[in-house]
């Protein structure tokens, strides 16, 4: 994409993050929360400048070959140009790296753009969580990428 740069979460970015989590969830992880995430071992950020400009960001943490998704959010101004996904194979591919049995995240099933991006890049689901989510009330999809076969 055209001036787009993933980079790791620094402590510049963390104001932006702070209101981007604010606009995107009902639940915002605080400019306190990010800023622990800039030292943890198993935290792998990303964020996504665009013209010099924090245009996203998304997060996992990786524990014993198995990823877990935190975020994944875009400005709004930002959005429907491609970072989304260029954020999620950033997680993918980081993943991968660290040999990861597999990457797994949660999602509202109403958010159907999320969907079917996700899908697009292998992700199945796995599994609901029922009452996830808060504000609207909503099950959570498990979708997992799975890059080694499992022994069965």
């Amino acid at each position: 994409m055209n001036g787009l740069k993933l980079v790791p979460m620094q402590e510049r970015h963390l104001d932006d993050l702070a209101e981007l989590e604010r606009l995107c969830f009902a639940e915002p992880w605080t400019r306190q929360g990010l800023a622990e995430e800039l030292t943890g071992e198993t935290a792998v950020f990303l964020v996504a400048e665009r013209g010099g400009k924090t245009a996203g960001y998304a997060g996992m943490h990786c524990v014993c070959g198995e990823c877990y998704v935190d975020n994944i959010a875009v400005f709004p101004k930002f959005r429907h140009c491609g970072i989304g996904r260029a954020l999620t194979e950033g997680l993918i591919d980081c993943a991968r790296a660290r040999n990861a049995e597999f990457l797994s995240l949660e999602v509202r099933p109403s958010n159907t753009a999320a969907v079917a991006l996700y899908e697009s890049l292998g992700l199945r689901e796995a599994g609901r969580r029922k009452n996830f989510y808060r504000n609207p009330a909503e099950d959570a999809l498990i979708l997992t990428l799975f890059f080694h076969p499992r022994v069965r």
